[in-house]
Parts: structure tokens; sequence; C-alpha cells
């Protein structure tokens, strides 16, 4: 038997299904051929006759609190007296704490770990490591804000709720509106630098293809003819040969162009469904990221000077003023909080949450300062200059570093698989808020996938700097989402009950200003 919930806050309407509830005491046996006593009989003519009393407007008429069961006291109860536990549908996806972390870390660890180093080194080496930090902590308490931010609201039902829905119910259609344009701003800035990279790995990976195929065959050949070659007589050919390839395999006029080939139809699949089999490969890339730094660091060795203010020939000075780089970097980097309440969803021991949220902000900040410390700290200066090192550290390895092309490999495909996945974020945003459908047509859908790849193809083109895409993205999607809004769903509840103080009030606008402050300085940098 089911009964049917009265909602509480819309009386006259039901809210959901619940099997009928037998008190464990009245329960002989939890083996579903026991069966009930007399007790458990008369507790279910109770709850049908008020069910029957729910077809009525009068809220009075509802079952009291008392006599409906919790969720986690439901008994599936037949008419033949027989009634079982089973565990609830939820409760067979929740998650420990340790994969709701691992989750969380897993999501977070992203491309903005390869201009890490690149921010440290734009920051200078002992500012960039405090504003790491400092970073750090005050994502994650924007982050706690977003989480708790539903249960603040008490006059309807939060169940179900994300933190745009929360920014509808303050701020209306502006809220709604504006939490989608700067999600939208963080997905669109993922893709661009997903594309921008891809570009380059896949031309490393040509040029490291080409360059073993052709040290190979030149080799081959003067071993089976056994001639000495001149090197003006061979260096003609090569250099003819180089020039050819290089004309069709440029990373920046011909490789983009290529992706499309392959990713335009990838993004017209109707569901991500299958790439999203393909999610472990990140984890996989990161800690072989992990261990290439680490290697390249024992060989390399540490070579670090610190001159706090002056800069050298080699080396930076350990504050400089283009510190807004790296905290544009960093608030793309610690960025989760458009999803930070379905992944806690899934937590087995809600009263965990803030702890393991934080747990998982350590891991993330740990694994930021690991790579962005051993990069930096082992760029052999001299012979060259700290100052080289690229918005993508992989850079500053060349193609034919066996070890650096197994880590652009595995980074390509693995964001072949996501890049899809991001697609179809932006259209069910996209065509859902617009057509009220997320796949209105083939023709709606090509015309926002050709707009996609057309941005990508152009960012890839003329302005390939992953560092300073990451900033911005990062830096204007932050403004509302980390800063702005958590910050005023937070006051203003506390506005409205009269519990807000001046302390609180200047803090929390601080946070606003420090949003702001973020996004204007990017353009001076």
């Amino acid at each position: 038997r089911v009964y049917r919930e009265p909602c509480r806050n819309q009386p006259g309407f039901l809210c959901s299904r619940r099997p009928f509830y037998v008190e464990p005491r009245n329960i002989v046996d939890h083996d579903p051929q026991e069966r009930i006593s007399a007790e458990a009989a008369i507790l279910n003519s109770r709850l049908h006759y008020y069910s029957r009393l729910t077809g009525s407007s009068d809220p009075l008429l509802s079952p009291p609190n008392h006599v409906v069961p919790q969720p986690e006291e439901i008994y599936i109860y037949s008419p033949l007296g027989i009634a079982f536990k089973i565990p609830e549908g939820d409760q067979t996806s929740k998650n420990s704490s340790l994969i709701s972390i691992f989750a969380i870390w897993n999501t977070m660890m992203g491309t903005s770990i390869l201009s890490i180093p690149w921010g440290i080194k734009q920051a200078g080496f002992t500012l960039g490591v405090v504003i790491l930090v400092l970073t750090g902590l005050l994502t994650l308490y924007c982050c706690y804000i977003v989480l708790k931010s539903p249960r603040t609201i008490k006059s309807v039902d939060t169940t179900d709720w994300e933190f745009p829905d929360v920014c509808r119910h303050y701020f209306g259609k502006f809220g709604q509106w504006s939490s989608l344009l700067f999600s939208l701003v963080s997905l669109l800035g993922a893709m661009v630098v997903y594309w921008v990279l891809m570009s380059n790995f896949l031309f490393n990976t040509g040029q490291f293809i080409y360059s073993e195929c052709h040290t190979h065959t030149h080799t081959h050949n003067k071993q089976n003819n056994n001639i000495k070659v001149s090197s003006s007589g061979s260096g003609g050919g090569d250099a003819g040969n180089d020039i050819s390839f290089g004309r069709y395999w440029s990373k920046t006029n011909t490789v983009p162009l290529y992706l499309i080939v392959l990713l335009l139809p990838l993004l017209s699949f109707r569901s991500a469904s299958f790439f999203a089999r393909f999610t472990f490969l990140g984890t996989i890339s990161v800690v072989y990221l992990i261990v290439l730094v680490t290697i390249k660091a024992v060989r390399l060795g540490f070579h670090l000077e610190f001159h706090w203010f002056d800069p050298t020939h080699f080396y930076v000075p350990e504050f400089r003023a283009l510190f807004p780089q790296l905290t544009g970097v960093l608030t793309l980097a610690f960025f989760i909080h458009n999803c930070i309440i379905t992944l806690m969803k899934n937590n087995k021991h809600q009263e965990n949450n803030v702890r393991d949220l934080s747990v998982a902000y350590l891991l993330v900040g740990l694994t930021y300062l690991y790579v962005g410390v051993l990069i930096f700290g082992s760029f052999p200066s001299p012979p060259l200059v700290k100052d080289c090192i690229q918005p993508n550290f992989l850079d500053n390895f060349p193609s034919n570093d066996v070890l650096v092309f197994v880590a652009r490999m595995c980074l390509l495909f693995q964001m072949v698989t996501v890049y899809p996945m991001l697609g179809y974020l932006v259209r069910v945003q996209v065509m859902g808020q617009f057509f009220g459908n997320h796949y209105p047509s083939f023709f709606h859908v090509l015309v926002l996938n050709l707009f996609i790849v057309g941005l990508g193809v152009l960012m890839a083109k003329f302005y390939p700097n992953i560092g300073s895409i990451i900033r911005f993205s990062g830096a204007i999607c932050g403004l509302a989402l980390v800063f702005v809004f958590p910050a005023l769903v937070h006051m203003i509840p506390l506005k409205r009950e009269g519990r807000l103080t001046w302390l609180s009030a200047i803090l929390h606008s601080f946070l606003i200003v420090i949003g702001v402050a973020n996004v204007v300085a990017q353009f001076f940098m």
C-alpha cells in the first residue's frame, strides 16, 4: 500500500509517495514471509483513514507528523499482512566521505594545474605561495556558504535546489539569468582552454612522431647504403621535408582546424553518458603529472635564490605587481561552487559535509602547491631565466621528451572525452532556457556547436595563451558565483532575521570588493 504525503507548505498538493509504515517493534521478523502483529494492522487502518481525508482542501485534515514515517523508517506492507524493510533508493547511491572527498578533488583538478607554476612566477615565489593559501581559504569559505544556502530558506522545500535556484529565490529573474550567464562564462572559458591545449598537445605529439620516424628512417637508410652522406647533401632534403611538414602541421594555423573533424561530430551527440565513462582518465592524468613533476624535480634539483624586491638576470623577485594574474587563475582553479550542492547530496553522512569539503580543499591546495613549487623551484636557472616559465609548464620541455610525450597523450585523450561533456552542459543550459528543450533540433544544436568550435579555433590561432584565458574567465565567473552571490546570500537572511552584525556585514562586503578588484585588475596586467 502506498501513502501520499500532503505538502506542508502548499495545502491541497501531494508532495511525495511513501510506502506504508510499520513500527519496528511491530514486525515479527525481517523475513518478508513472516506475518506482522495486529498492532501494525491497526496502524495501517489508521493511516488509510488519514489518506482518505487528504482529498479535502482543509490542511487540518492532513495526517499528523508523528504518523507520517521518516524515510529511514519505511516498510513495505502488502494486503496479506506481510511487512519487510527495504533500503531507500537513494541509499544505494550514497558515497562514503572518502569517495566524496575524492570526487571533489577530481572535479577541481582541471587544466588550471598546468598554469600554477606560471602564476607563481608572475606573483613571485613567496607572494605566490601566500596568495595560493589565502585564495584557497577564501574560496573554501564561499563554497561553504553555497553548500548551506538551501537550508537557510525555511519557507519552501529546497531539497532538490541548486545554487541558481537559491539565487532566483533571493534576486528573482536577475539572479537566475546572471548565474546562468556567469556559469556559461566558466564553461566556455574552459572549452576555449581545452581547444588551445588540445591543439598544443596534438601538435607536439605529431612533432614527436615525425621526429622519431624521420630520425629512424634517415639512420636506417645510412646503414643500408653504407655511405657517408655529406651534411650539405642531406641537409637540403631534410630542410625541404621539414618545411613541407611545418606547412601542414602548424600549432596555430592548421592543427586547430584538424580538431574540428574530430570534435564537431562528438558535440552533436544527444547525450553525454558515453563520455562520462572516461572520467577516470582525469585522475590518471593528474596522478601522472604529479609523478612527472617529481621525477623532473629530482633530476634537475632546486634552483632558488631569494631577491625580495629587485629582480636579477636569472631570478624574479619574491613580490611582484603582476600577482593579480595568479589570483585570476586560482579563482578558476578552486572553482566548484556551481556543482558543490549536487556533489555533496550523495554524501552518506550529511553531518560531515563541511569537514569533507574542507579536507577536499586542503588536498586540492596541496596538489597545486606541490606542482607549482616543484616546477618553479627546479626550473634550471642558470642557464635559463625563471621568467621563461610558460603558461603551460609542459611547453618548457622539448617535444622529444618521452615522459612529457606520454603526459601530452594522456591529457589529449582525456580532453577529447571531456570536451563533449562541457559542450553538453552548455547546450542544456542555453537550449533549456531559450527553447525549453535540451535538443530542439539538429539545426539549433549545429549553430551552437559551430559558435563554440569557432570560438576555440579563433583563440587557438590568434591568442593561444591559456594563462590569460584562464585568469580572465576565472575572475569573471568568480565575481558572481564565488564572491558576490555567496556573500549576499549569507547576509540577506541574517538581515531579515535581525541577526546581521556590523562586523559580519563589513567582512562579507569585503568579499564582494575582492571579487570586483580581481576582475578589474586583470585588464591592467
